[in-house]
C-alpha cells in the first residue's frame, strides 16, 4: 500500500508488496525490496538500494548526501541488508568517491531513534546502536557489534566483531573484537563473555580468548610480545585468530 500523499520518482522500483506511509519522498534510482514498511515522513535518497522485509520509521533520513565538504555530486551509494530496522529520525548517509563511494548496512542490523551512520561506513551482520549512536566516516563495525546510546565513534574506527560499546563512550581507536569498552576516551573492561554465550560460543572458545584476553591486554607486555606469547601459549582456535589478525590489521591502534 502506497499512501497518496507520498511523492515517490518514476525511476524509483519498489516491489508491489511493499509499504510507503504518508508525506514520505522516494527519489530516483531507488530500490526497494519486497516486504519492506516505510512509515511517514520517511526521505529516502537518491541510488539507494534497500532489501527484503526491512522496516524504517517515521521522519527518517536514510540515502541522502554526505556530509563532506569534499563531495561534488558524484553518483554514490547506499546499501541496505535485509531485515533491517531503522528506527525514528534516524540517518543515514551515501558514500563518498574518495572513500569508495559506497555505505554498506548489514543485514538484521537495529539502528535505534536518532543514530547516524556517515559515509562510506560498513556494518556487519545484527550490528546494534542505539539511540544517538553515532558513526562518523569511514567506520567498520563487525557482525553483532553493540553500541551503547550517546556513543561517539571517530572516523576510520573499526568496531571488532561480537563487541560491545557502553553508553556515552568516545571511541578514537579500533575496539578489539569479543570485548568490553566504555569511557571517554574508551579502555577495555575485560570480555564481553555474556553476549559471547549467548551467541552460543563454546567453553573452550571462551576459555581460549580469556586467556588471549590476559596476555594482550593484562600483563603489561608489548603487543609483539604479547601476540608471540599467546601462540606460544593458548590453543589455536578461529575467535583467537580473528582477535590476533584485528590487531594485526589496525591503522589507528588499539583500545587497551
Amino acid at each position: 500500500m502506497i499512501h497518496p500523499t507520498a511523492i515517490i520518482d518514476k525511476k524509483a522500483n519498489l516491489d508491489t508488496t511493499v509499504s510507503v506511509g504518508p508525506y514520505c519522498v522516494i527519489k530516483d534510482h531507488v530500490t526497494i525490496g519486497p516486504g519492506t514498511e516505510i512509515g511517514s515522513h520517511v526521505t529516502i535518497g537518491q541510488y539507494t538500494d534497500i532489501g527484503k522485509d526491512c522496516r524504517i520509521f517515521d521522519h527518517a533520513s536514510v540515502g541522502t548526501v554526505p556530509q563532506d565538504l569534499k563531495f561534488k555530486g558524484e553518483k554514490t551509494t547506499l546499501k541496505v541488508g535485509e531485515k533491517t530496522v531503522i528506527r525514528e529520525f534516524a540517518t543515514v548517509n551515501r558514500g563518498t568517491a574518495v572513500g569508495g563511494g559506497v555505505t554498506e548496512v548489514g543485514a538484521y542490523n537495529f539502528l535505534m531513534a536518532y543514530t547516524h551512520i556517515a559515509h562510506d561506513c560498513k556494518t556487519g551482520m545484527g550490528v546494534i546502536m542505539a539511540n544517538n549512536a553515532t558513526l562518523a566516516g569511514h567506520i567498520t563495525c563487525e557482525d553483532y557489534a553493540t553500541i551503547g546510546g550517546l556513543v561517539a565513534v571517530h572516523q576510520f574506527v573499526r568496531i571488532g566483531a561480537y563487541a560491545y560499546v557502553g553508553g556515552k563512550s568516545a571511541v578514537v581507536k579500533d575496539i578489539p573484537p569479543y570485548v568490553i569498552a566504555a569511557g571517554d576516551r574508551a579502555r577495555l573492561h575485560g570480555l564481553n563473555s555474556v553476549g559471547l554465550k549467548r551467541h552460543g560460543f563454546s567453553k573452550e572458545t571462551l576459555l581460549s580468548l580469556k586467556k588471549t584476553y590476559r596476555i594482550i591486554f593484562r600483563i603489561g607486555l608489548t603487543l609483539n610480545e604479547a601476540i608471540e606469547r599467546v601462540g606460544a601459549e593458548v590453543d589455536s582456535v578461529p575467535a583467537v585468530e580473528n582477535l590476533i589478525n584485528f590487531i594485526k590489521d589496525s591503522r589507528r591502534g588499539i583500545t587497551r
